[in-house]
């Protein structure tokens, strides 16, 4: 990862604003396909994401409201920028057909959504010693692209 790439990409977009206003979050890059997902995000089809709330590490970064992060291609280089707008822990069973279809994957329905994050899920939590059960909780954020 090219630290020097993303701080001059972050700074770029700093140009024109005040930097106390714009807290960098955290650098994205997605699991699963994140070439695939970042040009999701870059092109406005994707402005919503899941994760394992449970799998989070007490020092590791978790979204907030407010937040800015570098999206990184699946090469590691800065694609965008986003401002996380929502976030709130929901049951995996229990996330809507609207915020699947905001994740911006495959035929954006709830059940693909559940197929692909299901296996996703599955192996994240056997990689941990854990086992993925349908009411796991989920971070689930809504982001915009600003830059």
């Amino acid at each position: 990862m090219d630290k020097e790439l993303i701080k001059k990409y972050w700074f770029n977009f700093l140009e024109d604003k005040n930097p106390l206003d714009y807290p960098l979050g955290d650098i994205t890059i997605f699991g699963g396909d994140p070439e695939n997902l970042a040009q999701l995000v870059n092109d406005g089809t994707k402005t919503a994401a899941t994760s394992s709330y449970d799998l989070y590490e007490p020092t590791e970064y978790m979204p907030k409201v407010g937040d800015y992060n570098i999206i990184l291609d699946g090469n590691e280089k800065p694609l965008c920028i986003t401002k996380t707008l929502v976030t709130e822990v929901i049951p995996f069973n229990q996330v809507s057909a609207e915020h699947a279809y905001h994740e911006g994957e495959g035929s954006r329905t709830l059940d693909y959504w559940r197929d692909v994050h299901q296996d996703f899920f599955t192996q994240e939590y056997r990689e941990m010693g854990k086992t993925f059960t349908p009411d796991i909780p989920c971070l689930c954020e809504v982001f915009k692209k600003v830059y």
